[in-house]
């Protein structure tokens, strides 16, 4: 397979980053660290559904000067799988787990992308620590009700039937390239047509590397039955929602919505993306975490 440059690599080089392997209740984490320790807070990141640390690394090519730590999630990447079933609760759980193996503390600034969104969510809940937290294109309503809920049920069908075949066709089912392109070409909205060819090759490269069939229906499933609204109470922590002006997983105003009810948030919205911020808008991503976080950025 042929790799296609990245747009943001040139300016990730001038970031040190460093692959770390973590016990995390005896299964191993692997995770990445970009930057030092400095003066200011980590910013612990969190990926999304099928996705790896290396979907978050354009936005940390725009924060050269901060403190990264970046896991692959139980199960997907280069981490093992957890022993138990991959729930939100067994993801959040691990979150807290490996912030404190890794020595992050309450100063830590935590950051989740789309299902990343609900995994930190969760996790804070349930008293992770940390001083503040920032969801990228955040699941703030629930899936079968967004603004594709059509395309979300004719998802769930298709991982449905995923579990159903024998292993070997349904691995090919869940991992076949015309699907893996297809969900890519559907939330890209950019019109740079080198951009949109990186990011059918991420995704490509990165959409199907997790451990097991298992994992990633369990994930799936845990993916579409929770959303980041069920804990608006709990998290009373300064929050910052950065939201895609069409994001067709969840729509703008339930967005706004989740603001309003949550006890300390503020948003931002960038114009003419979609869910793919960290693909197509890493800059200005950027920009609003280092401001809110009190971080560097380029």
């Amino acid at each position: 397979m042929k790799i296609v440059p990245s747009p943001y690599a040139a300016r990730l080089t001038r970031t040190p980053v460093v692959q770390h392997e973590t016990a995390v209740d005896g299964v191993r984490a692997s995770w990445w660290e970009y930057g030092l320790p400095g003066e200011g807070p980590a910013l612990l990141l969190v990926h999304g559904f099928r996705g790896d640390h290396h979907g978050l690394e354009p936005v940390v090519a725009f924060l050269p000067g901060a403190h990264v730590v970046a896991p692959d999630l139980p199960g997907f990447g280069a981490s093992e799988p957890l022993p138990g079933t991959h729930s939100i609760d067994g993801y959040a759980a691990w979150l807290a787990r490996f912030a404190a193996e890794v020595g992050l503390g309450p100063e830590t600034v935590v950051l989740g992308h789309s299902f990343g969104s609900i995994v930190v969510a969760k996790a804070l809940a349930d008293g992770l620590p940390a001083a503040r937290a920032i969801l990228v294109n955040p699941i703030a309503a629930p899936a079968l009700a967004g603004p594709n809920a059509v395309g979300t049920r004719l998802a769930s069908l298709y991982y449905a039937i995923g579990e159903r075949l024998p292993e070997r066709p349904g691995r090919a089912l869940l991992d076949h390239p015309a699907i893996v392109r297809g969900a890519g070409a559907f939330l890209a909205k950019t019109k740079d047509r080198a951009l949109r060819r990186w990011i059918h090759d991420q995704h490509d490269r990165y959409f199907s590397g997790y451990a097991s069939r298992r994992v990633v229906l369990e994930a799936y499933t845990a993916s579409v039955t929770h959303d980041v609204s069920e804990w608006r109470d709990a998290l009373t922590l300064p929050v910052h929602l950065i939201a895609g002006e069409h994001d067709d997983i969840t729509a703008l105003a339930d967005v706004q919505a989740l603001a309003a009810a949550l006890p300390d948030a503020t948003i931002a919205v960038i114009r003419d993306v979609g869910h793919l911020i960290h693909y197509e808008t890493p800059e200005q991503a950027a920009r609003e975490v280092a401001a809110f976080a009190g971080i560097p950025a380029s």
